[in-house]
């Protein structure tokens, strides 16, 4: 074997190691990676059981349940449809309804969202981009004053002022 066809091999095998490496890496990536959906995306399009995503939207009012227990319910939802959340846990001092929050988890077979995680920013103005973005392209959100009303739709959330800036 000539030179030239050793370094053509070491070359290829290195190539090889190397795309093998790249493709575990995103083999494992994937399996972890929760994508985020509002809930009328989540009502149109349910993900199988096993897969994990993020339900993000505002608290319904009039939803909030809570137990005896640290066992609480609410709906999630983005002024279109709303999706009920189980959490078992202790939830951030923000949380309220008529709140942007972003719950991650599974969705039931009994279609009741069941979250291991309730996320909220410690601030009174915050709205998950993708929320903001969602009521934006709807006509439900303007810059610099929160969430409007459209004239043909009552929307149950209290206004947040300079949320998703």
């Amino acid at each position: 074997m000539t030179r030239k066809a050793k370094r053509l091999y070491s070359i290829g095998a290195m190539l090889i190691v190397v795309g093998a490496a790249a493709g575990l890496v995103l083999t494992a990536l994937s399996s972890s990676v929760a994508y985020f959906q509002s809930p009328t995306e989540l009502v149109k399009n349910a993900p199988s059981p096993a897969q994990r995503i993020r339900l993000g939207g505002l608290i319904e009012d009039g939803t909030v349940k809570r137990d005896g227990s640290s066992n609480v319910t609410f709906h999630i939802t983005d002024t279109v449809d709303s999706v009920l959340v189980s959490y078992t846990g202790i939830l951030p001092d923000l949380f309220r309804e008529g709140q942007g929050v972003i719950a991650e988890g599974t969705l039931g077979p009994d279609r009741i969202f069941v979250a291991d995680t309730v996320l909220a920013k410690h601030d009174e103005t915050y709205m998950p981009k993708e929320v903001v973005d969602d009521l934006k392209a709807r006509g439900l959100w303007e810059d610099g004053k929160g969430l409007v009303k459209k004239p043909d739709e009552t929307v149950s959330v209290t206004p947040v002022a300079g949320a998703g800036s």
